[in-house]
């Protein structure tokens, strides 16, 4: 709402800002912004009225997890004096924007040469160094769940194996009473379902507690995502299921008469 910085905002004449939207949620509990008075203390520690000419979105200047802070923009022609340690220049452009890296540094040069052109970056590369704990926390816990799902299915496995040695003699028993290939498949199957049930059981529970501490440590994360536990809890099933189905797969395959010599 309201316009930009422009010609007319020159030092002498009316002093102006821009807002943006977390100051006028803080400040004036939804009222339009645009001609309302701002109170600044200048150089002389004097109280100087800004009128609001425009309200600007949103956005972040130091971490990514903090809140939007309440921000008033003056236009530079309007310093008054006010020293200035540092300044930040975005530029828009089109294709690489570190090919015009060496453009900008000359403009400056022409302009001032005193003036050092540092700390060249494209936004992309900004956001990608300020969120870089973040980005390899998250790929070492994804490491670490491959891992840890890895592991499950092979424990998954070597305790359906050791049931199919355990009870080989039981398969004969039922394959020469007259049961199907199918049902011991089945028989089997619904042993692996079990462990898995009770897997999920404990696991699902502690997921949830555990998304409050991801949440703290990851940006965009919220406690208690339920379409990501979702997921993960049906890849743990898919895993489970094709890990169980060999050895169920084997029980079935058993010749009866060779399980009933098993012992």
């Amino acid at each position: 709402a309201g316009r930009g910085f422009d010609e007319r905002d020159r030092a002498g004449s009316l002093r102006v800002a821009i807002v943006n939207e977390a100051w006028v949620k803080a400040n004036l509990a939804g009222r339009s912004a645009v001609g309302e008075r701002v109170v600044s203390y200048g150089l002389a520690d004097k109280p100087e009225q800004i009128q609001v000419i425009g309200v600007a979105k949103n956005a972040l200047y130091n971490r990514i997890e903090e809140n939007f802070p309440a921000t008033v923009y003056l236009p530079l022609d309007q310093n008054l004096g006010a020293p200035i340690e540092e300044m930040t220049f975005f530029l828009r452009t089109s294709g690489d924007p570190l090919k015009y890296a060496g453009t900008v540094q000359q403009i400056v040069h022409e302009t001032d040469a005193r003036i050092p052109v540092t700390n060249i970056t494209t936004q992309e590369q900004r956001i990608e160094r300020e969120i870089g704990d973040e980005t390899l926390f998250a790929r070492l816990s994804a490491r670490f769940g491959a891992l840890a799902l890895l592991i499950a299915c092979v424990g998954l496995y070597g305790t359906m194996s050791y049931s199919v040695a355990r009870r080989t003699s039981e398969i004969g028993i039922r394959m020469a009473l007259g049961a199907a290939r199918g049902r011991v498949l089945c028989m089997m199957m619904q042993q692996g379902a079990v462990l898995l049930m009770a897997g999920l059981a404990i696991g699902l529970p502690v997921a949830f507690g555990a998304s409050k501490l991801v949440e703290s440590l990851l940006y965009g994360v919220k406690a208690g995502d339920s379409l990501s536990i979702l997921a993960a809890a049906m890849t743990i099933g898919i895993a489970a299921i094709l890990a169980a189905y060999a050895p169920a797969r084997r029980a079935s395959k058993i010749d009866p008469l060779v399980a009933l010599r098993h012992e």
